[in-house]
């Protein structure tokens, strides 16, 4: 049994399909099928049920997740007790993509002046896979926004943030001097799908003021919810980062007077997993930024 066998193991069982593991592990989906198949003989046990498009685990599969897990966690956090110097090495930060094309700029340049010897690998997922990430030890922190709907996780709120409201130029509500929640009610809304805890925290947000927010679009990407407001497909609120950077001519942005819809913005690591010396600066060095709010 190999220690890359156990992390292939780990992985297919996350992911439930043969082809999305191989995708995560940068393998071949034969290349990972010869090495579950391989495990599995040296078993004697199988370790995946198989069916046309997914693998659920056995009993046996069962059995050896938790000791895989307590496995790697015990080698990886080894090494990095052997080897951590404080200046070298890597860190694994994960963040969800309303966040990391507006954050992670500024904020890996100035870490990188101070700790040039570092390798910092960003991983860019919604929120759910990047706390299960986070909680098999795959990553060493997230930036994310809360709530998190995790236990067993350390949660430290970095900021909060406010969500404006984006218009395209010629939208009847860019006319007005003060714009409130009410206002809001007879337009449609452009929403990031599902997945993204933005369009959570926007529908919540209404819903609470008595508005229930009509999505007329859905899409994966903020900057696809920005162009399609631009395009006067609906109306819709962005982190106030995507505002700043934002330089088109065919959309505004206004704050909307009253009580303001916001996010708040925290850093979440795995208490229970080994912390280099380097992941803690640059823990500090996040905790210590400050993004540039206009």
């Amino acid at each position: 049994m190999e220690i890359t066998q156990l992390r292939y193991f780990l992985k297919l069982a996350e992911r439930g399909n043969f082809t999305r593991a191989a995708e995560d592990l940068y393998l071949s989906q034969p290349a990972l099928s010869r090495s579950i198949a391989k495990l599995e003989e040296e078993l004697g046990q199988p370790l995946f049920e198989r069916h046309a498009r997914t693998v659920e685990l056995t009993d046996a599969g069962r059995m050896l997740l938790p000791r895989a897990e307590q496995i790697l966690t015990l080698v990886d956090d080894t090494m990095a007790e052997i080897t951590d110097d404080g200046k070298t090495g890597r860190i694994r930060l994960g963040t969800i993509p309303t966040i990391a094309p507006y954050l992670l700029p500024p904020l890996l340049r100035g870490f990188a002046t101070k700790c040039p010897q570092a390798n910092v690998v960003v991983f860019e997922e919604v929120t759910e896979k990047l706390l299960q990430r986070v909680l098999h030890g795959e990553i060493d922190l997230a930036i994310l926004a809360l709530p998190v709907p995790k236990q067993h996780l350390q949660v430290e709120e970095l900021f909060e943030e406010e969500l404006r409201l984006v218009l395209p130029l010629d939208h009847p509500l860019s006319k007005k001097k003060q714009i409130v929640i009410d206002d809001l009610q007879a337009y449609s809304f452009v929403l990031l799908d599902e997945t993204h805890c933005l369009s959570n925290d926007i529908v919540s947000f209404c819903r609470q003021r008595s508005i229930q927010p009509v999505s007329v679009e859905h899409t994966s990407q903020l900057a696809t919810v920005q162009e399609l407001v631009s395009l006067g497909h609906g109306i819709s609120l962005v982190p106030a980062m995507a505002c700043n950077l934002d330089d088109s001519p065919r959309r505004i942005y206004r704050h909307l007077s009253g009580t303001q819809p916001t996010r708040m913005v925290a850093l979440v690591a795995n208490p229970y997993r080994f912390e280099s010396r380097l992941v803690r600066q640059f823990r500090d060095f996040v905790k210590a930024f400050r993004f540039s709010k206009k």
